[in-house]
């Protein structure tokens, strides 16, 4: 499953955050692979980030990664640059999918869904 995420930067920590993220420790890395994380894709508009995540089981994940170590280290690094602090307690499930070309083109109807459902 893909999931769609969306968080905002505090104003000028934009180069600290691409620096941050031009790597991110090894550790994080197995942890993200461990909770099942095929990947995981970032841009950046100005202080808007856009995630693009390719999970099995996007809550799964949030629950294996809300204590684990390299994780809470990564968001006490990340967490001083971000508007909006995520601690891992809400039932986020991400960005609503609005329209998809492979999926307009599979549904033979034409008149497939106009959103992209929650689990």
């Amino acid at each position: 499953m893909e999931r769609a995420l969306h968080t905002r930067l505090r104003e000028g920590a934009e180069d600290a955050y691409d620096e941050l993220h031009a790597r991110v420790p090894d550790d994080l890395a197995d942890a993200l692979r461990e909770a099942g994380v095929r990947d995981w894709r970032i841009w950046r508009d100005g202080l808007d980030v856009f995630h693009l995540v390719n999970v099995e089981d996007y809550r799964a994940m949030r629950a294996f990664l809300r204590e684990h170590p390299a994780n809470v280290a990564w968001q006490a690094r990340v967490t001083r640059l971000q508007s909006v602090r995520d601690d891992y307690s809400a039932e986020d499930d991400g960005l609503l999918g609005v329209w998809s070309l492979s999926a307009q083109l599979a549904d033979s109807t034409g008149e497939g869904p106009r959103r992209s459902p929650r689990p």
